[in-house]
């Protein structure tokens, strides 16, 4: 993808084609590493280009990867912003941590977040961006974001009308500037996009072409869709941008040497069939991982989940967490990411799941599902299989009288032009199977294999050949969720999660549906 080109260049981004080198520089090491946190939003593995996508260019992620360790098989523990940033944040699973597993409500306090451990061992700890939410931390008496206390004062004149206004790198900058004399820091940059709403068209009109485009096998591959996808990929671009600026600022600071910096995103992109489903599109993410010299590059192909980042930043700073009554369940991957190890009983699998995402169905009713990945299989749970995977349809308009077209419902897929292009052609031959895909109700369990099914079309678990596969498989993830006190998994909690508030967005009133 050719968005920042020659011919269509915006002036006030100029300062962000800035180029660094990770290694070969002379730093004082010090005992503490330096933490960077890197979270784009809605952001799908494989769009960068050190995955091998062509329609992105990222050279600062592939600078990231070619110098520490590029996951190919990162994996989120939630398709959804709040819970994933909370689970990420906790080292526990979203069904572990009560409200904050959720959409759009409270972040308890008694679940302590990685920032908090920093910032008591003495870092100075700040985000920019989006840090935990959508949500109401306030209510459960935090004094700050979970994320850090937050630096977002500094703005910018963006390039489209979907990306943020908020200038990261130079908010970035001023944390810094905060600092005392060789204080140690613990920052998030919470890049906003590549959330929606994207500049529709903007793609093609800083030079993209709709052959550039690279569209995922459950979407149609229309020119509608091409610019779509396109538009997301200008936002990984500009978030691209920010990243290189930082670790400039970094290496200009002599801080890029004893700094471990993460870049990651916390769930798929906003497409159908994407966020804030347990499809590899709604969970698969990328993640690189670097710390100067302490670790060398390698690709990493094991499934691995991002509930295991706590534990592997604390045992990194040598900060212990062994005095509190809520464990971590992620473990530390220290020691393979500094090739001390080969293996790890952390690597292999990756479990996620998902409540309500947005008010999408009657009596704010969510859609609860949990999913396993290993190396070669996706399994899946619906447990509400009766419920629209989607949302419900009768929705009332604001004067509670008339119903919304159906342009306007399946609110758990963001407003998009290729939500919109699938409704609208619903009808159409060609058309109606990836509208299918995207809506309709869907069975108990999933099945898929990942080697040769990667875009989650088939579903092997009715398959008598994938009998004993599927059996196995649905064993290890009940019996895990039992183990970690899944409240789906226990008759007297089944519906707890259906009782946690929605705080934040609009409440939609909807008509049940017989």
């Amino acid at each position: 993808m050719r968005i920042f080109n020659n011919s269509v260049r915006w002036i006030f981004i100029g300062s962000l084609f800035l180029h660094c080198s990770c290694k070969n520089y002379n730093t004082n090491q010090k005992e503490q590493p330096n933490i960077l946190m890197v979270i784009l939003d809605d952001h799908s593995y494989p769009y960068a280009s050190a995955y091998g996508s062509e329609m992105v260019r990222t050279p600062a992620f592939d600078q990231v990867a070619e110098s520490g360790v590029c996951f190919t098989n990162a994996f989120v523990t939630s398709p959804g912003c709040s819970p994933s940033r909370a689970s990420l944040l906790t080292g526990r699973f979203p069904w572990q941590i009560e409200e904050a597993g959720t959409h759009a409500s409270s972040f308890p306090a008694k679940y302590i977040t990685y920032t908090t451990k920093f910032e008591q061992a003495g870092y100075k700890v700040g985000f920019t961006g989006k840090g935990w939410g959508p949500g109401d931390w306030k209510i459960s008496g935090r004094l700050c974001n979970p994320a850090g206390y937050e630096y977002n004062e500094v703005r910018l004149s963006p390039p489209t009308e979907g990306i943020s206004k908020i200038d990261y790198t130079a908010n970035f900058s001023d944390f810094l500037n905060d600092r005392k004399a060789n204080e140690p820091f613990c920052f998030w940059v919470g890049i906003k996009e590549p959330h929606r709403i994207f500049e529709e068209g903007s793609a093609l009109r800083a030079g993209s072409l709709h052959s550039d485009a690279e569209v995922p096998g459950y979407l149609p591959d229309v020119k509608e869709v091409q610019s779509d996808i396109l538009d997301y990929g200008l936002e990984i671009e500009w978030a691209d941008k920010h990243l290189g600026n930082i670790l400039t600022i970094l290496e200009e600071q002599q801080l890029l040497e004893n700094t471990i910096i993460i870049v990651t995103a916390d769930n798929g992109m906003a497409f159908p069939r994407a966020k804030s489903n347990c499809y590899e599109a709604g969970v698969h993410v990328p993640l690189v991982i670097d710390w100067g010299n302490k670790i060398s590059h390698r690709i990493e192909k094991n499934v691995f989940s991002t509930v295991h980042l706590m534990p592997t930043l604390l045992e990194a700073a040598q900060i212990d967490f062994s005095n509190t009554h809520l464990p971590m369940e992620g473990s530390s991957i220290l020691e393979i990411l500094l090739g001390n190890k080969l293996e790890n009983p952390a690597m292999g699998v990756a479990y996620s799941g998902r409540e309500r995402h947005t008010s999408a169905r009657f009596n704010n009713l969510g859609y609860p599902i949990r999913a396993m990945r290993t190396n070669d299989y996706l399994i899946i749970r619906n447990f509400e299989a009766d419920r629209w995977p989607a949302g419900d349809t009768l929705l009332l308009a604001d004067d509670g009288q008339q119903l919304r077209p159906i342009e306007d419902v399946f609110c758990d897929i963001d407003g998009s032009p290729t939500k919109q292009y699938l409704i609208q052609n619903r009808d159409k031959e060609k058309i109606n199977n990836y509208y299918q895909m995207a809506v309709e109700k869907r069975p108990e369990w999933e099945l898929y294999n990942i080697k040769k099914d990667p875009d989650c079309l088939v579903n092997l678990s009715r398959v008598h050949e994938h009998r004993s596969v599927f059996k196995s498989l649905s064993n290890q993830m009940n019996n895990y969720l039992i183990q970690t006190q899944d409240p789906r998994m226990m008759k007297d909690t089944y519906e707890l999660y259906e009782t946690y508030p929605r705080l934040r967005g609009k409440i939609r009133n909807f008509l049940e549906e017989k």
